[in-house]
């Protein structure tokens, strides 16, 4: 003898006795919208950072802002250790306890645009122009050097000869020395 099957419960539908011919498509997901990036709680205007990769890795650098595309402006200055106005991603630095005045430092007219490179004019590259001895060295437009001085003078007239030299100095570890287990 069977036992009759249980009753269908409201919640569970019937499946469907035939199904469409073609698939139906389904909306597309939105994609997410761009969150502005979030400063981390230890970088402030003025905080010494160490740049941990790039070009400067290893060397001091003084936090100016964050930019609009969630990039650190930071500066070397340029005459204390030849980093000029730079962006820096913040998860390729370390910040300091050690603290600048930067509060001359007009960088308000320096943003994302600053840095957007010139498109250089493209053209037909021959076998002469590969083998080409010493290409011409590009020259830094005078706005962007004006702009890099007046910074520099407000934030290195206000340091002492011991801060000048802690920034003109590269971070470096030596055996036995581990990040994780410093205070910076």
């Amino acid at each position: 003898p069977r036992s009759p099957p249980p009753p269908r419960s409201a919640t569970m539908p019937k499946a469907a006795r035939m199904y469409p011919a073609d698939d139906v498509s389904k909306p597309l997901r939105k994609p997410n919208t761009l969150k502005p990036t979030k400063l981390r709680a230890s970088i402030a205007p003025g905080q010494v950072l160490i740049l941990l990769a790039g070009r400067f890795k290893g060397k001091r650098v003084v936090f100016l802002k964050q930019l609009e595309s969630g990039l650190l402006l930071v500066t070397g200055p340029f005459k204390v250790n030849g980093v000029p106005l730079r962006r820096v991603n913040q998860r390729y630095v370390i910040a300091t306890s050690t603290k600048v005045d930067v509060a001359g430092a007009d960088v308000a007219a320096v943003g994302d645009a600053y840095f957007k490179r010139e498109a250089a004019a493209k053209g037909k590259k021959g076998e002469d122009e590969f083998f080409a001895e010493g290409g011409e060295k590009k020259e830094v437009a005078a706005a962007k050097v004006e702009t890099q001085k007046k910074v520099d003078a407000a934030i290195a007239g206000k340091l002492d000869a011991t801060m000048k030299g802690y920034l003109g100095s590269r971070f470096s570890l030596k055996s036995g020395q581990y990040p994780h287990e410093m205070v910076f």
